[in-house]
């Protein structure tokens, strides 16, 4: 009796077995698959049948976090984050997800509300400054060819030259570790109030390049750089910035013109502070300013730091140390470094951040007319005049063209 009830059973198991459709009776046990990956491979058997077209297809491709390097000229833009409602003020973001919709990386709603694709960028850079190593991370379809699709619908001036899968939670600004920007400039910059110079005759002499270092040195280390920003008070705790290294590198002639490159990297900064820090070196090396007023900047006292134009600042590459650490050798993520993009890099600074740069100043004298102002700077003002003087600014400042503002969301 038993042995009979066995045998219907197993009887029973066999026709339920002949009864399950055809892809649930092949998909192997046990895989440890979550219910997004078996419920797209059965979609992709079906679509190689021929029953959906290219863009269900991209429907059916699951959404994975990752990080795009990006780099671009930021001439003609009013910065990098978009700002819904103000079509008037067209910013690279705006260019960016256009083209993610046409490429069929995301859903157009997703355009719309960014938030439903987790969307962050490293760093806001604003009004015409440049990347070279921007970073925004979001969540994506993986297409096919998906780095050519995005860049056939970006203007060439925007290109997308790498992308690397992160952890789910990623979030490309609180994970960065430190930015690194760099900051070109004539040299004429530097030359002494009382010298008379033409800009295209101006060389920068050994001794005055070793002076700009040993000013640019002092900003290494954390200080309160309140008098650095429009935005914070001395006694706020966030004023207080860490900066790893800051120096002026080797001029070079482009277009008849010397230029020389200012690089910084710090684990964040405000709103105007590397405009600034510049700004009030050069006036320091012109003899506008003493050297001393470093110094005194960074105490409560308020100090009329002049802010250098914006043009030439380029936010040149961002860290992600700990998070490398952590998940760039776990078997299933890649550091996200990016030394096989290196020259793509430096082949699109060649072709479109620096030839920018140099035409627009050739062009405007934007650096020439800003010198021209620092004779109207009072280096020893008081507080009270300081702050009549920062009422009278805000409107000018309304704008924030710093191209630096990393943590003021």
């Amino acid at each position: 009796m038993l042995a009979l009830r066995w045998g219907l059973r197993a009887a029973n198991g066999a026709i339920r077995a002949r009864n399950l459709p055809l892809e649930m009776a092949k998909r192997p046990s046990g895989t440890g698959e979550g219910p997004e990956e078996n419920g797209q491979q059965v979609k992709r058997l079906k679509g190689a049948a021929g029953d959906g077209d290219a863009e269900d297809q991209n429907k059916r491709t699951p959404k994975r976090k990752i990080v795009l390097l990006m780099a671009y000229s930021g001439k003609g833009y009013h910065g990098m984050q978009r700002n819904l409602g103000s079509s008037q003020f067209k910013t690279i973001e705006d260019d960016l997800v256009s083209a993610l919709v046409q490429s069929g990386c995301i859903p157009e709603n997703h355009g719309e509300d960014m938030k439903k694709m987790s969307f962050q960028r490293c760093a806001r850079t604003d009004k015409g400054v440049s990347a070279a190593g921007q970073i925004v991370s979001l969540k994506v379809r993986l297409i096919d060819d998906i780095l050519e699709k995005i860049n056939k619908h970006l203007p060439s001036h925007i290109r997308i030259l790498g992308l690397k899968r992160v952890t789910g939670g990623f979030n490309s600004k609180n994970k960065c570790d430190a930015r690194t920007y760099a900051y070109m400039l004539p040299t004429f910059a530097f030359a002494h109030k009382d010298h008379d110079v033409q800009e295209e005759a101006y060389r920068l002499s050994r001794e005055t390049l070793d002076k700009v270092n040993s000013l640019l040195a002092c900003y290494k280390g954390t200080h309160n750089f309140h008098n650095f920003t429009s935005q914070k008070g001395p006694k706020d705790p966030s004023a207080r910035r860490y900066i790893m290294e800051m120096y002026c590198g080797e001029p070079f002639v482009r277009e008849g013109i010397e230029f020389a490159v200012i690089k910084v990297k710090g684990q964040s900064f405000m709103m105007h502070q590397i405009r600034k820090m510049i700004g009030l070196v050069i006036a320091i090396v012109k003899g506008y300013a003493p050297e001393s007023i470093i110094e005194r900047s960074w105490g409560e006292e308020k100090v009329d730091v002049p802010k250098a134009p914006g043009l030439g600042l380029v936010l040149e590459r961002v860290h992600f140390e700990k998070y490398n650490r952590r998940f760039g050798n776990d078997g299933l993520h890649e550091p996200l470094e990016w030394k096989e993009e290196e020259e793509k890099i430096a082949v699109f600074k060649e072709q479109y951040i620096y030839p920018t740069i140099i035409n627009t100043e050739r062009e405007e004298k934007s650096m020439m007319s800003w010198l021209n102002t620092l004779p109207i700077h009072d280096f020893n003002s008081s507080a009270a005049e300081m702050e009549a003087d920062n009422k009278n600014s805000k409107s000018r400042d309304a704008e924030g063209s710093d191209g630096c503002n990393d943590d003021s969301e």
